[in-house]
């Protein structure tokens, strides 16, 4: 029970907030959404000696207001939306602000997971560096609709029309260059398509606008890599002020990413440092997955419970909708979380590699297909995660070969003890 609470609805205009009625007789006020007005709002909240508020996730307009309540020592519980709908009839924001209030001061919301601090500034400049990728993709698949009106087949010879090959031939071509040969001779020595491949790819009809269009678009990508790669500094500059758990050097990584091994700035060894494990020994897990993780879950293992708080939060464990003694669905939740689409996409690498978590999870996609196949094993890394994070122990895996040898042990016992209930005896057959 929270008698001492307040709900607030948040709108683009005005919010309107509802404290109770024993504090003062006119209990619900809207306020502006300047900062002088969210000032007076919270002075008005202490006044009225509310300890505690409520509000919905709604957009960004809930974060400056999240701010200055949390450092006027209100304890805020930002709450998702789906969880306080109200009941069928009217709706008005002073009715929505009253069932925030009503619900809050019963005790039953449930405060959403905000990191605060540096990881919220770590989380916004690793959103900010997703965004500006994603801009960078739509000006290179526009060079490549551009290079294929005219017939110029280069994806086909080269793995990446934005790696040194391929933009040495698209610089070469908004050059004037015509010729396929001397195009040709701006390939680098490591690529696998022979030269002849490569003259034959650059034979095309290079249309004047379609040259023009290449040419903006590779300035819009240029321009997107630099802001990339600003961000990226100011990411390396975040990370290097963080505080050291351990002064410890880092365990050499089983694989190298030459992205960073060519880098004076060692993300490893800073990852390292401030966790104190070395979360890239699991596999599928490299620098830049477990830096997105961070940002989103922050250090502090404590804000989850358990391993099973830590996969449910992530929408990674099994549902439980039962409703008359059946269970109507089972499935996962549906999350918008960029720490879950991490832990998916490292479960979608492990499949191929020789390791206990491919096998389990090449075990899982022969039984129930590739997309339940990957949320089981996100949901087994990320309670990997969760145990090193906690105990600060290392990960060591024992291969495909001990995981495949486990297995069948277990099938064979569980063969054995249903024998034995029916009155049988398992005996192994003898081999020719």
């Amino acid at each position: 029970m929270n008698p001492n609470a307040a709900g607030i609805d948040l709108g683009a205009k005005e919010h309107w907030v509802c404290v109770p009625s024993e504090a003062t007789p006119d209990n619900i006020r809207a306020f502006g959404c300047t900062t002088p007005e969210l000032a007076a709002m919270a002075d008005w909240l202490i006044s009225c000696g509310v300890t505690t508020v409520a509000m919905e996730s709604t957009g960004v307009e809930w974060i400056p207001l999240f701010q200055i309540l949390s450092e006027r020592q209100l304890k805020v519980y930002l709450v998702n939306a789906k969880s306080v709908k109200t009941v069928p009839g009217r709706k008005s924001d002073i009715k929505d602000c009253q069932w925030l209030q009503q619900l809050h001061s019963y005790g039953l919301l449930a405060p959403s997971f905000v990191p605060e601090g540096e990881i919220a500034v770590l989380r916004s400049y690793l959103r900010q560096r997703e965004n500006l990728v994603q801009s960078a993709c739509c000006h290179v698949q526009r060079m490549q609709k551009a290079l294929t009106q005219m017939n110029l087949q280069l994806h086909k010879v080269i793995s990446d029309v934005t790696g040194v090959t391929g933009l040495n031939i698209i610089r070469g071509i908004i050059s004037g260059e015509r010729n396929p040969r001397v195009l040709a001779r701006l390939a680098d020595k490591r690529i696998r398509s022979s030269r002849e491949e490569i003259v034959q790819a650059l034979t095309g009809n290079y249309r004047e606008e379609m040259v023009f269009i290449l040419s903006q678009e590779l300035s819009l990508y240029e321009f997107y890599a630099q802001q990339i790669s600003a961000v990226e500094s100011q990411i390396n500059s975040c990370i290097s002020q963080f505080s050291s758990v351990t002064e410890e050097p880092a365990p050499t990584p089983k694989k190298k990413n030459r992205r960073f091994s060519e880098s004076e700035f060692n993300l490893h060894s800073h990852l390292y440092r401030i966790t104190g494990v070395d979360f890239t020994a699991i596999d599928g897990l490299n620098v830049l997955t477990v830096q997105t993780i961070i940002s989103e879950v922050g250090l502090d293992p404590s804000k989850f419970h358990s391993a099973k708080h830590f996969a449910s939060w992530l929408g990674l464990s099994p549902g439980c909708n039962i409703t008359g003694g059946k269970v109507k669905s089972s499935g996962t939740r549906k999350v918008i979380n960029r720490a879950t689409k991490a832990f998916r996409l490292a479960a979608q690498a492990v499949g191929k590699s020789h390791s206990a978590l491919g096998a389990f999870y090449r075990r899982i996609r022969a039984r129930l297909g590739a997309p339940k196949a990957i949320t089981a094993t996100a949901h087994k890394i990320a309670r990997i995660f969760y145990t090193l994070w906690t105990t600060k122990q290392s990960y060591t895996d024992l291969g495909a070969d001990y995981y495949e040898q486990k297995y069948r042990s277990r099938v064979i016992n569980n063969l054995s003890k249903k024998a034995q209930s029916l009155g049988f005896a398992l005996v192994e057959a003898e081999q020719a």
